[in-house]
């Protein structure tokens, strides 16, 4: 007996992948609307990727590392380049270990060695006056790699690429990262000891002496001269290298940042009077790292607005607002459904007896939309601060 066919017509299905790209805003809220409540990557909400931190890679550098967060790797080659105080326009030497000690008080050498904290923060904020107005630190952030379809190699510098390295630099003054006496370099006269004086000569008795009061000015010109003097300092070059993007870059390129400079170590500089140079030491064991000011940490968060599906619900585990999710870390597909991004950098303060260690903000950025309001920005801080403990676990187990 033969078997007739059916004539009933098949469902048209569609596999994930084509679901999201007819219908992204569709496919994203039918996730986020589940009792699970998952991204399509399977992630919470509040939940980031996973990052690998990677340091030493580049040779030819002071320093490098290489972030990878997802689907976003970025690589941070950082190279010290000798910028003589004679090259720097209209530069006066702003400190010298004797303005130290009158103004801070003992045996001031360094930053770290001030005793009044009040002290140490006035420092630090004219150390970053000093060094924005050197240019001593010059990041360069480059998205023409072929990291995404709208970044093709070969390409100019265009305004997201200016952006970044912006931001990268005003939160590098602004943060009070790096200290001046890492990128000082001093020259130390060497000691000159005085002439021996003659030997007295034996008075005559037909002659009369006179005696007139000649001020001893050799011992102040040899104090002088042993007073330590800036001849110059150490340019940091920072170049930031997007290989494959799916997000916003912002949180990865800082982190690749603060690795490399972790990294960075800096051969001993003496400055060569004779030769009128700068000459740095080729003994291994005369080299120092960079001594931060912490680590403050980035991170990035996105708003998924429901309402324009015809839905409105509160967000999974209270970190939204009504009719919307706040997503965290974002991948290129859920930036793409996202029109309100908030980035808060964060850095570690006074420990707290009760809380433990505590998150002091440092910057808040805020692009498009209202979703986020002041409730619902506390939350994205405290949600931010269990993040950057994980990110500042990655780099510091490095």
């Amino acid at each position: 007996m033969a078997i007739q066919p059916s004539t009933q017509p098949q469902p048209l299905t569609f596999p994930p992948s084509h679901f999201a790209k007819l219908a992204p805003r569709s496919y994203l809220h039918a996730h986020l609307s589940s009792p699970s409540s998952r991204r399509p990557s399977g992630r919470l909400p509040s939940e980031s990727r996973k990052t690998s931190v990677n340091t030493g890679s580049l040779t030819h550098c002071h320093g490098s590392a290489v972030v990878r967060t997802g689907d976003t790797a970025v690589v941070c080659g950082i190279r010290g380049e000798v910028l003589n105080a004679s090259d720097a326009v209209d530069y006066t030497p702003a400190v010298k270990l004797g303005e130290l000690r009158q103004r801070y008080g003992g045996d001031v050498t360094q930053l770290d060695e001030i005793p009044d904290p009040h002290g140490r923060r006035r420092a630090r904020s004219e150390d970053a006056d000093e060094m924005a107005y050197l240019n001593l630190l010059v990041p360069n952030v480059e998205l023409s790699t072929g990291c995404s379809p709208n970044h093709l190699p070969g390409g100019p510098p265009g305004t997201e690429s200016q952006s970044l390295s912006h931001r990268v630099l005003t939160l590098l003054h602004t943060s009070q990262l790096l200290s001046m006496d890492d990128l000082r370099i001093w020259y130390h006269s060497p000691h000159i000891s005085s002439p021996a004086a003659p030997p007295p000569e034996a008075p005559h008795e037909e002659s009369t002496s006179m005696s007139l009061d000649v001020p001893d000015t050799e011992h102040e010109d040899l104090s002088e001269q042993r007073q330590p003097e800036i001849k110059a300092f150490w340019t940091l070059h920072i170049t930031l290298l997007v290989l494959s993007l799916s997000g916003p870059p912002f949180p990865t390129i800082w982190t690749a940042l603060l690795a490399a400079l972790r990294d960075t170590r800096l051969p001993k500089a003496s400055w060569d009077a004779d030769r009128e140079t700068v000459i740095c030491s080729p003994l291994k064991s005369e080299i120092r790292p960079l001594r931060l000011n912490g680590l403050p940490m980035a991170m990035s968060f996105g708003v998924f607005d429901s309402e324009k599906h015809g839905a409105a619900q509160l967000s999974s585990q209270g970190n939204g607002v009504e009719g919307s999710w706040i997503l965290a870390d974002m991948d290129g597909f859920e930036a793409s459904c996202c029109e309100e991004e908030v980035t808060v950098v964060l850095k570690e303060g006074a420990a707290d007896k009760e809380e433990g260690e505590r998150m002091e903000i440092l910057r808040i950025e805020k692009a498009g939309g209202g979703a986020v309001g002041r409730k619902e920005m506390r939350d994205v801080a405290r949600m931010a601060g269990e993040l950057c403990r994980e990110w500042k676990r990655v780099i510091e187990g490095n």
